[in-house]
């Protein structure tokens, strides 16, 4: 006689899953980073205090970053720190900038062909 293994389903199990669920999704709200995606690759980068966070997906294609970063060069927007990963046919960027990056800003990234989402990352205080 056999029995499935069930080791998974204990209660200690179904908590640990739950607190992980929930810090990995609360770092993605909060800082933007990735952890345990399907689609997307692991992507994280710390935050400081001065600088204000857009994070970026789009397809995995050539000239994606410049046409990203160009962008925000001529606003006159500074990237203090920025990460790009990129998993089969998806690509992450988690962009620092100087300066809150304004709407119309947003709008022309979300403009490019080959973006699938933009978002602002709001500091924690707010």
């Amino acid at each position: 006689m056999s029995f499935p293994h069930l080791g998974a389903s204990t209660y200690e199990s179904e908590e640990n899953c739950a607190h992980m669920a929930f810090t990995v999704l609360q770092d993605y709200l909060e800082n933007g980073n990735i952890k345990n995606s399907v689609n997307y690759p692991a992507c994280s980068m710390e935050r400081s205090a001065e600088t204000n966070r857009m994070c970026i997906a789009n397809k995995n294609i050539p000239n994606m970053v410049g046409q990203i970063t160009s962008t925000l060069a001529d606003n006159s927007i500074n990237i203090a720190e920025m990460l790009n990963k990129h998993k089969d046919g998806f690509a992450y960027n988690i962009i620092d900038t100087d300066n809150m990056v304004p709407d119309e800003v947003v709008k022309k990234i979300q403009a490019i062909d080959g973006i699938i989402r933009v978002r602002r990352v709001p500091d924690k205080d707010i």
